[in-house]
């Protein structure tokens, strides 16, 4: 169970190597995937899409998902709670 209230959406929190590893390779290979992550608003938020690229950017890591063929949206990796290719 995730504690929405409790999670700290400011400070950034490094995921581990293997799991940093599995995205980059999702995105290597541009694999369609769905996730679950927190958004701004501390809800739990689904999403569909094509992995681009794992970026780095004002000291945080991103997963770069294009949901719609046009759209590339970032999600930040400490706050990714599901990951499953689609």
């Amino acid at each position: 169970m995730i504690c929405l209230d409790c999670f700290e959406m400011s400070v950034y929190k490094p995921v581990s190597c293997g799991l940093h590893s599995e995205y980059e390779l999702l995105a290597m290979h541009r694999s369609r995937v769905r996730l679950s992550c927190i958004s701004d608003d501390k809800s739990l938020q689904t999403l569909e899409g094509k992995v681009l690229d794992v970026v780095t950017r004002e000291k945080a890591e991103y997963l770069v998902l294009e949901t719609d063929g046009t759209e590339a949206v970032s999600i930040r990796l400490d706050r990714i709670q599901r990951l499953e290719k689609a």
